[in-house]
This record gives C-alpha cells, structure tokens and sequence, in this order.
C-alpha cells in the first residue's frame, strides 16, 4: 500500500521576477519568463531547481544584483518536466508554460537565501 506522499511528486522551485509573475496572475494567463531577460519562447524551456541548495546557487549566480524576486514553488504533476545535465548537476527543466494552478505556492525571496 502507497502513501499519496509516495504518488506525489515533489514541487519544483522557479525564481521569478515578481513583476513578471505579477504580470502572469493578473492577466489570469500562465507563465512563461524562462529565465532573467528570457522567455520560454526563446530558451525552449523554463529553468527551475529541485530544492533549496539549487534555488541558492541559481540565486547568488544569476539574480545577486535584483531584489524583487519571488520563488514559485510548483506542482508538477501535469507538466512536461525533464530533469537535465547543466555542469556537473541536473535541473529540472519545464517545456511548456507553467499553469497558474500548478504554482501552489509563491514565496518571498531574500537576498541573502
């Protein structure tokens, strides 16, 4: 006998742009910021991380100088992820928009996390 921990995946993590997110929620469509300055259109996919250690390192390597950031914390049940090699790591990757109903949480983000 299963759990439903056990049929649940576990949430992905997404940094965003708050005026982005903002953007998405308000227009009730689903968001499609891939990366700083990218759009899911131009990258192919959406970046995320699988947990807190990978939010940190994306954090202080691409995001350091911005203070207005959220972390979309998603469901990705539904969603078209792919967990792919990036340096010597793996990443989920989200090929598709995300849903605003997959985003089930939406956390401050601190400079110092």
């Amino acid at each position: 006998m299963s759990s439903d921990s056990e049929d649940t995946p576990a949430p992905i993590f997404h940094i965003a742009e708050r005026a982005d997110w903002e953007a998405a929620r308000d227009a009730g469509r689903p968001y499609d910021v891939s990366t700083r300055g990218r759009t899911l259109a131009e990258e192919g996919f959406i970046h995320a991380s699988r947990d807190d250690e990978q939010v940190r390192k994306v954090r202080r390597a691409f995001y350091a100088d911005l203070d207005d950031l959220v972390l979309l914390v998603i469901d990705p049940a539904g969603l078209d992820v792919r967990h792919e090699p990036v340096g010597d790591d793996v990443f989920p990757h989200v090929y598709g928009p995300i849903p605003l109903e997959a985003v089930i949480e939406v956390r401050a983000l601190p400079k110092n996390r």
